[in-house]
């Protein structure tokens, strides 16, 4: 039974009284890990280190440069522990091992080395007024960000918001999801070992409301929160926050369309539509999970899409052939099984798929499906796609902006006019044409409506993570 603490200061600690909670292999529906269970104090100890190391110590006064070593450190750590940590992500999650070690981790690891070079590279703005004045802007660390990260990608995740946190000079007290707190305590452990300044990364075990994640955003001395997860939990705590008036970014749910037309390479959209919507069986924000057909080719679509989904191998998460796994909770199995029993009610279809043994769900596609549906209308977050025939462009977009998410989009035309129409009609935060989950950490991230609020990424991280101060100078 592995055990894991808080980590603070630099140091593994208990919590004061001693609670704990398991965190349960998804696979083998046995508990693997316990954590510690942090509560008010725990929260307060980790915030006020990290407001003492931002106030008094090293960490934000350091150059650039100085930091960046920091982070390649870190990064190297990750790379040196990618098998131990590949390992902790699928017995926490239940994803594939081939995904956690070929995906997950070497996206962690791009992720501090990105941050890394980019502020080391970035640029500061001066504005020339006469000969009397010039002004210039100096990007200042804010303070103490709060970081709440899910479960669905722990690690990735975590330090998609820790490493750009830490580029620009702020300390953080980070908050991993209570289904999987272990990579992330392992994070907090290399961080000290390449040398990280105490107080600057902490990490706190806990749950959302009354307890870690609470008290987090809401504690006065915490000055940014960024957040990823379901978007009622993003209302709460935006609610919580507004009397402090504290930043915020927020990346939450997504209802992803897929529009494939039918002049779309056939084989691509195929391959590229099973990846969006089966990747980590279904649990990924941007899952393209609802797909639209023209009706020219829905008929061999269907079927070809479904001839393909039926191959994926479903199964342990250990084993190498392993495409699909098992939810990452019981709690989660319940709540994406508990869309199937609504067959008989909505009057879709099942047409491939449905439950598998223990909290597998196997890749699953529905038809007979439309907007008004809850299958459509909610996020299921699991290995689910509805399909939908269509006739005009004009009615695709409609389709594909019905909702009231808009966290990312999909679209698959040989036609290049519309592609460029279609992704300028569709309201998402990111328009994937004729690929899916292609990324640059340059670009933008984030979505409409429901699934957030700002952006991350580049530029977009350096004006959340930064208090951007105009200097005026008499010459």
């Amino acid at each position: 039974m592995k055990q894991i603490r808080h980590f603070i200061n630099n140091k593994s600690i208990d919590s004061k009284d001693g609670k704990i909670f398991d965190s349960v292999n998804p696979a083998t529906q046995t508990t693997w890990a316990q954590a510690a269970l942090g509560s008010k104090s725990e929260t307060d100890t980790a915030v006020r280190a990290a407001r003492n190391a931002f106030d008094n110590g090293p960490w934000p006064k350091m150059t650039a440069k100085e930091r960046a070593g920091f982070l390649h450190k870190i990064a190297d750590l990750i790379e040196n522990n990618m098998d131990e940590l590949a390992e902790i992500e699928t017995m926490d999650m239940g994803k594939p091992i081939t995904q956690s070690r070929g995906k997950d981790l070497p996206r962690t690891v791009d992720n501090f080395r990105f941050f890394a070079d980019y502020i080391t590279l970035s640029e500061n703005e001066s504005f020339p007024m006469s000969n009397d004045y010039h002004i210039y802007t100096r990007y200042e660390p804010v303070g103490v960000v709060a970081a709440i990260s899910p479960w669905n990608f722990p690690i990735m995740l975590a330090s998609w918001k820790v490493a750009p946190a830490l580029a620009f000079g702020n300390t953080v007290v980070l908050k991993p999801a209570e289904q999987t707190p272990v990579s992330c305590y392992r994070l907090g452990e290399l961080a000290a070992e390449a040398g990280l300044p105490e107080g600057v990364l902490n990490i706190v075990h806990g749950f959302g409301p009354k307890s870690v994640g609470e008290y987090l955003t809401t504690h006065p001395d915490v000055d940014l929160v960024t957040f990823t997860g379901e978007s009622n939990t993003g209302r709460a705590i935006q609610k919580a926050v507004s009397s402090t008036l504290k930043g915020v970014s927020f990346e939450m749910g997504g209802k992803g369309a897929n529009i494939v037309f039918d002049d779309a390479d056939m084989n691509e959209a195929i391959d590229w539509s099973l990846r969006a919507i089966f990747t980590n069986a279904g649990q990924v924000c941007l899952a393209g999970s609802r797909l639209y057909v023209h009706k020219n080719i829905y008929e061999d679509f269907l079927t070809r899409f479904v001839q393909k989904a039926d191959q994926m191998i479903v199964g342990d998460p250990t084993d190498l052939k392993t495409e699909i796994g098992p939810l990452a909770s019981k709690e989660h199995y319940n709540k994406v099984a508990g869309y199937l029993d609504l067959a008989s009610e909505e009057k879709f279809t099942i047409y491939a798929g449905g439950k598998g043994k223990g909290w597998w769900i196997k890749p699953t596609i529905l038809t007979e499906v439309h907007n008004e549906m809850r299958v459509c209308k909610e996020e299921i977050f699991g290995p689910i796609v509805g399909i939908q025939p269509f006739e005009t462009e004009a009615e695709a977009i409609h389709l594909a902006n019905d909702t009231r998410y808009g966290l990312n989009a999909m679209l698959f035309t040989e036609n290049v006019r519309r592609a460029h129409r279609v992704a300028a009609a569709l309201r998402a935060g990111t328009v994937w044409v004729n690929c899916f989950f292609i990324r640059d950490l340059r670009a933008p991230f984030g979505g409409f409506g429901d699934s957030g609020i700002g952006r991350e990424g580049g530029k977009y991280s350096k004006e959340f993570f930064t208090e951007p101060k105009a200097v005026v100078m008499k010459i």
